[in-house]
Parts: structure tokens; sequence; C-alpha cells
């Protein structure tokens, strides 16, 4: 009923799509806490209007791999590096920390 190959190349993808997503999760996490050390302004951050406004943006701009930019994550970047100036993340990684606040 079931071939063992197809099973098993479904198995392997599982298992990469995992450690992917365990990947992105740990990334996320250290943008995060970099954030929150830089003078414990993540919290200021979780609740800045603009940054909150470009989540849905940051989304966008994540899934696509930096093709699709908008007004207001760009707003969004230049807020936060502007509260953060020590800060040199990505634009990649300023998007994924925005979508984790």
């Amino acid at each position: 009923m079931y071939n063992p190959k197809w099973l098993l190349a479904l198995c392997l993808f599982g298992l990469a799509n995992a450690q992917a997503t365990s990947f992105v999760m740990t990334t996320d996490a250290l943008v995060s806490l970099s954030m929150s050390a830089s003078k414990g302004t993540s919290s200021s951050l979780r609740d800045d209007k603009v940054v909150l406004a470009a989540k849905t943006d940051a989304a966008a701009f994540v899934a696509s791999q930096g093709e699709i930019r908008s007004v207001q994550l760009e707003a969004a970047f230049q807020h936060i590096r502007r509260t953060l100036p020590d800060s040199r993340d990505t634009d990649e990684q300023l998007a994924r920390a925005i979508l984790i606040l």
C-alpha cells in the first residue's frame, strides 16, 4: 500500500524542515536577546506604534527574502536604528525581530 522509498523521503523532508525551523527560532531568539541587552529597549520597542505597524510588512519582507519593502517597514527600520544606534543588525534581522515582538 505505501511505497517505502516515498515514506523515507517524507520522513527526511520532515526532519530537514524541523532543523530549519529550529535554526530560524534560534536566530530570532538571539536577535531578540541582543535587542534586550541594548539598554533594555526591547520592551519599549514592543509597545512602539511605528514598529508594531510594520509587523505584517516585516512578514512579507522575510517571506520574500527582502524583495518586498514597504514604507512602513522602512520607517520602522529607521526608528529602530535611531533608538538603538549601536545596533549592527541587518534589515533581515530587524524584520525577524519585529515579527517576534
